[in-house]
């Protein structure tokens, strides 16, 4: 086998239910860990939030909602766009009621659906403020969560306040941004 310790690590990443990134470069394959100063069970935890709000609120709303559920250290961000502000609250209510959601930022927007363009716009913005994080000396690119919606971008993570500083920074420096919302969880 060739890469037996990167199969290892993987290996072991299934059996405790959470995978590893992974990435094959060839020969120079190797195996990424992050720098997240999540732990393991609370990364498996974001994942379950997300992936379970958002179950619940496409059961409910899946025709007259867009709607996004970005989990960070059990913290749960809600973006998109809902028809009322009854709406807006009852998925609220539901994010609120999955289990270890500690806190929620309700951004949802009454109104009407984004279209593809904003969408790609948006993924546009949300790779080129992560690559603007990658040649940052200030912090650590995996630190900082970057969430953009409608051109509006959303920075989730644990830092320190210079850390925050200097990502939001850079957010509100990156072309197509029209607003920084700062959405961290300070760890000094």
């Amino acid at each position: 086998m060739r890469y037996p310790f990167a199969f290892l690590f993987v290996a072991l990443g299934l059996l405790q239910g959470c995978v590893a990134p992974v990435v094959a470069a060839g020969v120079g394959g190797a195996l990424m860990t992050s720098n997240d100063r999540r732990s393991a069970g609370t990364m498996v935890e974001d994942d379950t939030i997300e992936s379970k709000a958002q179950n619940r609120i496409d059961e409910k709303y899946k025709d007259t909602a867009h709607v996004s559920v970005t989990a960070f250290n059990r913290f749960a961000l809600v973006t998109g766009t809902t028809a009322n502000e009854n709406a807006k609250m009852d998925i609220e209510r539901i994010v609120g009621s999955i289990p270890n959601v500690k806190g929620i930022a309700n951004e949802l927007v009454v109104g009407s659906a984004t279209g593809i363009v904003a969408n790609s716009s948006d993924s546009r913005i949300t790779g080129n403020v992560k690559l603007r994080f990658v040649n940052s000396p200030k912090f650590k690119a995996d630190h900082v969560k970057v969430v953009t919606e409608n051109g509006v971008v959303y920075l989730m993570g644990l830092v320190t306040r210079a850390e925050a500083d200097a990502a939001s920074d850079i957010a509100s420096t990156t072309s197509g941004v029209q607003k920084v919302v700062r959405v961290f969880e300070y760890i000094d």
